[in-house]
């Protein structure tokens, strides 16, 4: 009777994998969509069509770049979450992503429980830098001015709540300085009010300022990632200049409905993790700015868990709610 029952599991189960098996094989049956919860022109945009292409070619199918910006990235996701869990629907995560559940009290998603990891693209830090009038050269002489000059210096990001704005208010947390956050509607904006000095200091993505810095429009202190960036090698870490706890980063990647098959899941990540090492790929996002760190669907799951533990401790800290 045991033996009996053992063939009949074992039928039941090669039925069942079999329909699974077909669908992976038939993936994908038409054009894919690749969500940007935010507007063109952005770090989170230019790495959707850097790899959209070579992910076109790896799954014999067009992969369309939708922008759907708004709302701190929360109608794009809210987009992908909803959509068919057939695989055809991807989004492109940023610093929101993993900040939102602790700066919004009533998100239309889940993040953890409906989306699943394929893989992550890249790791990108936050730059703080000054303009050239501003008489500081490192992350402790604007500290010493900062605490010299409470309330004077202003600094400018990219918006309420986002990962520049949450990253200068660490810093005045850790430093135990007081400088007046100013948001603009974008890194564009943010970065052309410090050029233009209406603002002292900005918080930044370094690859918004990697020219402006290069023609020493800007004077750059530090960066947020544990280590140096390629494209600013001779910029220290924030640990470096003292404050180890000043740690963060983007973690951008792709998430697709958590109803996914999981054949096609892995098919996702399989070509993302190729594409991830395309030498035209790699080129592409170093020149962009972006720090190359790809990760397999398992790793990315568990960094996005751990991150967003730790999120809602910073969100705590800094004091800082979207509503």
């Amino acid at each position: 009777m045991n033996k009996r029952r053992r063939l009949l599991a074992a039928l039941g189960a090669g039925a069942l994998a079999a329909p699974l098996r077909g669908f992976a094989q038939e993936f994908p049956g038409r054009p894919l969509r690749l969500i940007v919860p935010f507007p063109p022109g952005g770090s989170n945009d230019m790495m959707a069509r850097l790899i959209a292409a070579p992910l076109s070619a790896a799954l014999g199918r067009n992969v369309v770049v939708d922008n759907r910006g708004g709302g701190n990235t929360i109608i794009g996701t809210e987009a992908c979450a909803r959509a068919p869990a057939d695989g055809h629907t991807f989004l492109i995560t940023g610093f929101p992503y993993i900040s939102n559940p602790s700066l919004v009290a009533k998100l239309p998603y889940d993040t953890l429980r409906d989306f699943a990891a394929v893989g992550r693209c890249s790791t990108d830090p936050f730059l703080i830098s000054v303009h050239p009038s501003v008489p500081v050269h490192t992350l402790a002489e604007l500290v010493a001015l900062a605490r010299a000059r409470p309330g004077a210096l202003q600094y400018g990001h990219t918006g309420y709540g986002t990962g520049q704005h949450v990253a200068g208010e660490l810093f005045k947390l850790a430093a135990g300085i007081d400088i007046v956050h100013v948001p603009f509607q974008g890194g564009a904006p943010a970065a052309t009010a410090v050029l233009g000095g209406h603002a002292h200091v900005l918080v930044s993505t370094p690859a918004t300022v990697e020219a402006h810095v290069a023609a020493g429009r800007l004077r750059p202190l530090a960066v947020t990632s544990s280590e140096r960036i390629v494209q600013m090698k001779d910029v220290p870490t924030f640990a470096e200049s003292g404050y180890p706890g000043v740690v963060l980063a983007t973690q951008v990647g792709v998430v697709v409905p958590a109803a996914t098959p999981k054949p096609v899941i892995r098919r996702l990540g399989d070509e993302l993790a190729r594409v991830m090492k395309l030498p035209e790929v790699i080129a592409g996002m170093i020149r962009q700015g972006f720090q190359p760190a790809p990760l397999a669907a398992e790793a990315f799951d568990a960094l996005i868990r751990a991150e967003m533990v730790r999120m809602q401790v910073i969100v705590k800290d800094v004091k800082l709610k979207l509503d």
